[in-house]
């Protein structure tokens, strides 16, 4: 068996008004992010990942944001498209860790609807994907709300 491990980072601005989705959940908070899609940094993050253990380069190259095709697009539907890919490799999913760094909303009560969203679009066990929050003790942009990050370690085999 052959094992390979990616790894993704993003970020996206959060203004007032927008809605705010991550994993795949509506988030409930008076701003959200933004972006030429539906803006879901940890979907985003974890395209990545899965597209760098895969060296299939990035979701921007797959997905590119001067394509009006994907504006506003349900990053659920770029996943499935990302694990279709990946799959067409031969690779398939071992599991997920993600952090998300945000000072406001807490998201630790969306967390389990976010794995089984996710779970579900990868046709993965729930026990394979882990999603973590932090915030950064109001330092950064992710302190000063101005913006959300989401991190990314992945693994896959075939």
């Amino acid at each position: 068996m052959k094992i390979k491990v990616g790894f993704g980072y993003d970020v996206h601005q959060l203004v007032d008004g927008a809605n705010f989705w991550l994993g795949g959940v509506k988030i409930d908070h008076t701003k959200g992010a933004v972006g030429h899609s539906d803006a879901d940094v940890l979907i985003h993050t974890i395209c990545d990942a899965l597209l760098g253990a895969a060296n299939l380069r990035d979701i921007g190259f797959h997905f590119p944001p001067s394509d009006n095709k994907y504006k506003g697009i349900d990053s659920k539907i770029l996943l499935e498209k990302v694990v279709k890919l990946i799959s067409d490799k031969g690779y398939s999913i071992g599991n997920i860790d993600a952090t998300i760094a945000l000072q406001e909303p807490k998201i630790n009560p969306y967390i389990p609807e976010m794995i089984k969203v996710l779970s579900s679009v990868m046709h993965i066990n729930k026990e394979d994907v882990s999603i973590k929050a932090t915030t950064t003790e109001k330092l950064g942009f992710e302190g000063r709300e101005e913006g959300v990050s989401a991190y990314a370690v992945v693994l896959i085999q075939k």
